[in-house]
């Protein structure tokens, strides 16, 4: 009898000698480039973990740092800007490794001819946003290109947090049994850069949900030490990042579509223009993998948060099928959610 492995679809064939769109999409062609190109140049413990930060011990303590580039267009969008995005981006993959978030750097790329008001607006924006943050950009550089070379603003930003000595969390730590959180509605992000780069009109405003991230895993962090990883589902979604615990994990994935959490609007936007909300990109949510005696205490605390007030427990860990992320189907069917093969959605951060 075929197991659901033999149905699995590859992905496209894609060109070995160039760079594509796709190679920034966060789904299979980034996950190839990395293993085929970065992993084997500069592999290291630390690197090789593939988490969305670096844990280091430095005199002592434990430090998490990352590191982020931010290309996105519009450079203004609805529920944000490059610059709050930037922030967020940063300090929510410090906080996904458990981190308090303290210090950032702060790089730009500019295109000669950029208006100097619209820079302004961007480097307030960041400043306003990581005071709310609670982290000082303490350093950075300025870069300028030929008119034409730059798409207006890139921002690359560094984060450095500290790390409490009794936590370890890693996309490695699955186990079956434990259970997959989601902390609010997916899509949002995505879908607003969409709706505004092409000018897509719908019955409500899609916002981003752009947030910092940090006080929501204090709340978690703070009813049990029994969490063994999380994720911001950004590049690829919901579908990537699980699919990544899944292979770091050795470990199958099972969800379950009717407890996955999706605006209307999103959802109707999607079905619209032929998307899957599980590929499409998010900017203030995560995903949690937790012991699965703690997670209705889990989920009831980030339900108590601002931005987890729609948790979730939407799947389970399996020891079934290792690397592979399944979903039961409204209509009672199994279908693979593999990682994205292509760039769904290009230049969204």
């Amino acid at each position: 009898m075929k197991t659901i492995v033999d149905f699995s679809c590859p992905a496209p064939h894609t060109a070995k000698d160039t760079i594509l769109l796709g190679h920034g999409s966060g789904g299979s062609l980034t996950d190839d480039l990395i293993r085929s190109i970065f992993l084997p140049a500069f592999h290291n413990p630390v690197l090789n973990r593939l988490d969305d930060q670096a844990i280091v011990i430095v005199n002592g303590s434990r430090l998490a740092l990352t590191t982020d580039s931010f290309v996105i267009k519009p450079l203004f969008f609805p529920g944000g800007d490059i610059g709050s995005l930037a922030v967020h981006g940063t300090v929510n993959d410090l906080a996904m490794g458990g981190a308090k978030p303290l210090f950032l750097s702060a790089a730009f790329i500019l295109e000669e001819g950029l208006s100097m008001g619209v820079l302004e607006r961007v480097v307030r924006s960041m400043q306003e946003v990581a005071q709310v943050a609670g982290v000082q950009i303490v350093t950075g550089d300025t870069k300028v290109v030929e008119k034409g070379s730059g798409d207006q603003l890139f921002i690359n930003t560094t984060g450095i947090g500290v790390v409490p000595d009794e936590l370890s969390l890693s996309a490695s730590n699955a186990q079956p049994g434990d259970k997959v959180l989601l902390s609010g509605t997916i899509g949002d992000h995505g879908i607003a850069i969409l709706a505004h780069r092409e000018g897509l009109e719908f019955e409500s405003q899609i916002q981003s949900d752009s947030a910092v991230l940090y006080g929501l895993v204090a709340e978690m962090l703070g009813v049990t030490p029994q969490i063994r990883c999380m994720r911001d589902p950004t590049r690829g979604g919901v579908s990537s990042a699980l699919n990544e615990i899944a292979q770091q994990s050795s470990v199958g994935i099972e969800l379950v579509e009717s407890q996955i959490p999706v605006r209307e609007e999103v959802r109707g936007a999607c079905e619209m223009l032929g998307l899957d909300p599980l590929y499409v990109a998010n900017e203030g949510k995560l995903l949690a993998i937790v012991a699965p005696e703690v997670a209705e205490l889990v989920v009831g605390a980030m339900r108590q948060h601002p931005f987890g007030k729609n948790s979730q427990i939407i799947g389970t860990v399996s020891g079934k099928h290792p690397g592979l992320v399944t979903m039961r189907t409204a209509l009672g069917t199994t279908r693979i959610v593999d990682m994205l093969p292509g760039d769904q959605l290009p230049r969204i951060c």
